[in-house]
């Protein structure tokens, strides 16, 4: 015994000796990295949960934004006010508590976006492919997902006399929005145009026509996106590209449906009639600004007939559903962030990230974090590397720069591969931009310019070549703040958030009361 208490005291001697270094001032006090850390274990001291119901909930969703994808997107959003980026921190880094999600599926270790959602909002684990139903349900199987519905978070808030919204730059019918407010046993079902024969004969809607005829509450008050398509009858010319029609077989005109709500619906297309809706005359808005998807954030610009920001999006959502005083549940989509890692290029999937962390920015400042929980996080993860020994504060979309002396560069300074090429700090696991493809005639990789890799529409390099870079199958990041968010820590399981948000607003309670 003696000898094991004279080790343990040994084994405490370095702290001691530690501890009274530190009865001084540190050597490093004066480094602005030890002031920092300071400051940050200040602030997290001072941190109280706040154990209250929430009166509303904000799910934002960055659809692929895994790890690698938010710390590179730090870096570029910091880059883009002209500092070195390493040190800044996405509006929702900030927030005081944080998990991980796991994001595998009940049919795949590497999931899609239709089955994690699901999870999200049912608050049940069930495969790839289907959108709020139960694993009971068979993919592409209609029959079998008719008794295999799972009530979600946006119908129970309708049950329970809440607003709800959702606002995606993904289409309305895609399959993060849709798990919403439809269920479908397969994401395909857009449209009654995409239904399948036995989806027909067995009676099973289509997923635009379940934002209609949504049965609870007084339905969706918000719902904004894209596929316009989808909504519109093959017969009709879109507004914005007359030489296009929608899809859908069925006669339904789902826009004018939407405005037969009430006195107060509204639907927009553009920007110049999304700006001029005043919250406190609307009811229910209906937004749709693309016969697909919308544009990326690095083009929003350049659409002819205007789209608003995500952020603008959020805002307007906000404004509309607080005019309900028992609360609200709205869900956002940073939905182009996966369609940019899927392409392999880069560059749009972080500055839409970006627009979700400036989305996220506008919501905390339009919003109480005494009453309002904000959750952010992933459905899932693409293969985004992040890798070399570039210099701080290098070009986060750039060639990566030598570091050491010792280090094989170029005149330009840039680190050099094994086959004397420069390479890029991001690239992919797979996808379009493989080294396989367009080898040289060495019969080695592409060699990458500085202007090339600066270029918005450069295609990383990967390894695996695929037509579509694929999801990854990593652990995401749940980022919260506002009551209850004490509740996540830790690891979980994806369909833990829907168990956050039902204890927050009491959603099985309420509803059930109804």
């Amino acid at each position: 015994m003696r000898k094991i208490a004279a080790l343990s005291l040994l084994a405490a001697a370095p702290f001691a000796l530690a501890a009274a270094a530190f009865a001084e001032p540190a050597p490093q006090a004066n480094d602005p990295y030890f002031a920092a850390g300071q400051s940050t274990l200040t602030a997290r001291a001072s941190v109280k949960p706040n154990k209250k119901r929430a009166k509303n909930v904000i799910l934002f969703v960055g659809d692929g934004m895994d790890p690698t994808t938010v710390a590179a997107s730090r870096i570029f959003d910091g880059q883009s006010r002209g500092e070195e980026g390493e040190e800044n921190l996405l509006s929702f880094e900030r927030f005081p508590y944080i998990a991980m999600s796991k994001t595998y599926t009940t049919s795949h270790q590497v999931a899609d976006s239709a089955g994690t959602m699901a999870a999200m909002m049912t608050g049940v684990k069930t495969k790839s492919g289907v959108i709020a139903v139960t694993d009971a349900a068979e993919y592409d199987n209609c029959k079998s997902g008719i008794g295999a519905k799972a009530l979600t978070v946006g119908e129970l808030s309708e049950m329970a006399g809440l607003a709800t919204g959702v606002v995606t730059t993904a289409r309305l019918t895609h399959a993060t929005p849709a798990n919403v407010y439809s269920h479908a046993a397969s994401r395909e079902w857009e449209s009654d145009a995409d239904l399948s024969e036995e989806a027909k004969t067995n009676g099973c809607p289509d997923i635009a026509s379940q934002l209609i005829d949504f049965p609870y509450g007084d339905g969706l008050e918000v719902a904004m996106g894209g596929g316009r398509a989808y909504f519109m009858t093959a017969e009709e010319h879109d507004p914005e590209y007359p030489e296009r029609s929608g899809r859908r077989r069925d006669g339904r005109d789902l826009t004018q449906e939407w405005t037969k709500k009430s006195a107060n619906a509204s639907y927009v297309w553009n920007k110049s009639d999304f700006s001029a809706i005043d919250p406190q005359k609307t009811s229910h808005l209906l937004g749709l600004f693309e016969q697909s998807h919308m544009q990326y954030e690095a083009d929003r610009e350049h659409d002819a007939a205007g789209e608003p920001s995500l952020a603008e999006m959020t805002t307007k959502a906000i404004d509309i559903l607080s005019q309900n005083k028992n609360g609200y549940f709205l869900m956002v989509e940073a939905g182009r962030i996966d369609h940019a890692s899927h392409a392999g290029n880069a560059a749009r999937a972080l500055r839409d990230t970006q627009a979700l962390s400036e989305a996220v920015a506008a919501a905390r400042a339009h919003t109480k974090d005494a009453d309002t929980l904000i959750i952010v996080t992933a459905d899932h993860g693409h293969t985004m590397t992040f890798a070399g020994y570039a210099k701080k504060g290098s070009n986060i979309l750039g060639l990566a720069t030598a570091s050491y002396e010792d280090e094989n560069s170029d005149p330009d300074g840039h680190a050099l591969a094994l086959d004397g090429k420069p390479y890029t700090t991001l690239g992919y696991a797979n996808g379009p931009g493989s080294v396989f493809i367009g080898k040289t005639n060495d019969g080695g990789r592409p060699l990458v310019t500085d202007q090339e890799a600066a270029d918005l529409n450069y295609r990383q390099q990967s390894l695996t070549p695929f037509q579509g870079e694929t999801h990854g199958g990593q652990d995401v990041l749940i980022f919260a703040d506002g009551p209850k968010a004490y509740l996540f820590g830790g690891v979980v399981e994806q369909n833990y958030i829907f168990h956050v948000i039902n204890d927050a607003l009491g959603l099985t309670t309420r509803a059930g009361r109804k």
